[in-house]
């Protein structure tokens, strides 16, 4: 079981994509995602070592590389579900280069986060609850039903602009024989919520539109109370593109490497062993160590190389 991690780790630490490369694979990484906050001048360094067969690039994440004219990348610097049209149209012909550099360095999926309902945080405030104390008593149970009443009022139209959106980049995604992969996101303002991403997946069956699923995201929107992670991980299965690999700790507390945090990896050893793509995402600021300790882990759990 080959297990990847994305450059987001490591990519600010390098002046050169040789240099990223070097030490992703002296770290035992052979394969990786291209992450949002690639810049630019690396990639001629990474698309050395593809060629050299020193790594694998499995998956590339939307933005990237970092647009020109941007300081710092950002996975939401545009939104495939915008309400404004303009702001749309930007986010399909950025994410459409996304798609064509994927195909230059033969990654088959394109991570993409659609885009969010706009509301207040109330994602946020409701975990400052949690961290009261007050998960599950009344004031945070009324306070969560509001948040998914005010989100369900306004996100058809959010919808609707996604819809079209990706039917506006399937001809593209067919030419390039790339697969779009929503990923699902710790917010509830976010889109598409589970069950959004399971109409979406049924209206565009047969297209190349799949579900990028983040083990720790989806244990954050567990601990808030949203959903069961894995009732919902086994009726979107049959769409899963790839997965995201870090641990959380309580309630929102993302980007830990295996097992610092609470996930129970173990019952994701089927979902781990059926995907093409697994991939680790670190925090920047972790150690070297950590993210080799933490891959060892999941191999271990999992059930080891292959």
């Amino acid at each position: 079981m080959e297990i990847g991690i994305s450059t987001r780790w490591s990519a600010f630490r390098h002046a050169s994509g040789e240099n990223l490369a070097a030490e992703l694979a002296e770290l035992g990484f052979r394969t990786v995602e291209l992450g949002y906050d690639l810049r630019a001048e690396l990639v001629p360094g990474i698309q050395a070592a593809v060629r050299q067969q020193v790594l694998r690039v499995a998956s590339v994440h939307n933005f990237c590389p970092v647009p020109p004219n941007v300081s710092r990348g950002h996975p939401e610097l545009h939104s495939l579900c915008a309400l404004d049209e303009d702001e749309r149209q930007r986010a399909v012909e950025h994410t459409i280069r996304t798609v064509r550099f994927a195909a230059e360095m033969s990654a088959a999926a394109v991570v993409v986060h659609a885009g969010r309902v706009r509301l207040p945080a109330m994602t946020e405030r409701l975990a400052a609850l949690y961290e009261r104390g007050l998960r599950f008593q009344p004031r945070y149970e009324r306070y969560k039903l509001s948040l998914l009443e005010k989100r369900e009022r306004r996100s058809g139209r959010y919808l609707d602009q996604l819809r079209r959106s990706l039917e506006q980049m399937i001809p593209v995604l067919e030419r390039e024989s790339v697969t779009l992969a929503l990923e699902n996101l710790p917010t509830w303002e976010s889109v598409p919520t589970e069950l959004e991403m399971e109409t979406i997946l049924r209206e565009f069956a047969g297209k190349r539109i799949g579900y990028w699923h983040d083990l720790g995201h989806a244990r954050v929107r567990e601990n808030l109370g949203f959903i069961s992670h894995l009732r919902w991980l086994e009726r979107l299965s049959s769409g899963v593109v790839g997965i995201h690999i870090h641990d959380v700790l309580p309630p929102i507390y993302d980007h830990l490497v295996p097992p610092r945090g609470e996930v129970p990896f173990e019952q994701f050893k089927n979902v781990a062993k059926t995907v093409s793509r697994r991939i680790m995402e670190p925090a920047p600021s972790t150690p070297a160590q950590d993210v080799v300790a933490g891959r060892q882990y999941l191999e271990k759990v999992w059930g080891g190389q292959s």
